[in-house]
């Protein structure tokens, strides 16, 4: 049977954006688009845990740095003018150390979500929006992340005193509205806010390899993404 092959006419039909091969000199195949997407995921991924699971990754970063949630963040100003500066520091610190630390467990699961790819899932890539990687790896892993990454988070915060009276105090501030439910406690709160910045993150390396493909180095990607 014929491969089906994508062409710069037939992928403006589909309305294909920043994802499109609009201008593409030669046809390809869907097997081609979809090891292009997936080559693209796992770079992208790679480089995303790569930044982030080190030291400062998320402390050094303005982006993706994690603050005292709502309430309490707004209150920061208030304990250390206290003179309970430094054990705010020491959590705020933690809670990002913690995030760094649980991140390199997201590389097993992000490389095997892409060699499972689908064609379909590619071409709802080819043709998504901006935020078609993120949606998609939010999809596929941020529950199973969500499991790897909360007994890191609880060892990591459990180590400063102030984890258990944040949690107490939070919990308290959450039942008048001032901190989300999900925001009450320490660990959750951080492993939420850990996949949230590597997925910021991941969306900003992917595009990225779409503004400069070439400037990868990689033949698949400049076969599907260059528009050559």
């Amino acid at each position: 049977m014929q491969r089906r092959k994508f062409t710069s006419a037939t992928l403006l039909a589909l309305g294909a954006g920043p994802w499109g091969l609009a201008g593409a000199a030669s046809p390809f195949s869907e097997t081609d688009a979809a090891a292009g997407v997936r080559a693209a995921l796992e770079r992208g991924a790679l480089a995303a845990v790569g930044l982030l699971g080190r030291t400062d990754g998320f402390l050094g970063n303005p982006k993706v740095r994690i603050p005292l949630p709502g309430y309490l963040n707004d209150a920061a100003s208030l304990l250390r003018a206290a003179g309970q500066g430094q054990r705010v520091d020491a959590l705020v610190t933690a809670m990002n150390r913690a995030a760094e630390a649980a991140v390199p467990e997201a590389k097993s699961v992000l490389v095997s979500t892409v060699k499972n790819l689908s064609v379909e899932d590619a071409k709802r890539l080819v043709t998504g929006g901006d935020n078609s990687v993120t949606l998609f790896f939010a999809e596929k892993t941020r529950q199973p992340l969500g499991e790897k990454f909360l007994p890191i988070v609880t060892r990591a915060t459990e180590r400063v005193a102030l984890a258990e009276k944040y949690n107490a105090v939070a919990g308290k501030a959450a039942a008048f509205g001032l901190v989300r439910q999900e925001d009450a406690n320490v660990q959750q709160y951080v492993t939420s806010k850990a996949l949230d910045g590597l997925y910021l993150m991941i969306g900003e390396e992917e595009r990225k390899i779409r503004q400069d493909p070439i400037g990868t180095g990689s033949a698949i990607l400049r076969k599907v993404f260059g528009g050559r």
